[in-house]
């Protein structure tokens, strides 16, 4: 049994969120984007966290599930205060950015306006 603890859904998306897909990661981001990361971001509202994020949570996009595997020191604070997150596809066991979290390796999904993105821990 799982339990969501962060809950949001892409608003718009940037000009260039295309120029990350290949290096397998995504970056959210709140109303305050900074002008130079602006059309590399994929839009979100900025939501509360319930828990803690920690390896072993999953990633849930439009119901596909990803095993967390990494959570950098400044993604939960990021992500809960500026709604910005870097995820990651790789399957690393350390989070190569403070603000990111990796996930499993898995071929990333398309994001488009509307796409749902959870977080979900298990009970």
């Amino acid at each position: 049994m799982s339990k969501t603890i962060f809950q949001t859904k892409v608003n718009e998306l940037g000009d260039q969120v295309e120029a990350f897909f290949d290096e397998g990661m995504f970056v959210l981001f709140g109303e305050n984007v900074p002008d130079t990361l602006k059309d590399f971001c994929h839009f979100i509202d900025v939501k509360p966290i319930a828990g803690e994020i920690v390896p072993g949570d999953s990633l849930d996009i439009d119901g596909s599930i990803y095993k967390i595997t990494a959570v950098g020191n400044i993604a939960q604070s990021n992500l809960e205060t500026l709604g910005h997150l870097t995820v990651v596809f790789s399957g690393a066991s350390e989070a190569g950015l403070p603000g990111s979290i990796c996930v499993e390796a898995k071929p990333m999904p398309r994001l488009s306006e509307g796409s749902q993105i959870s977080i979900l821990k298990e009970e």
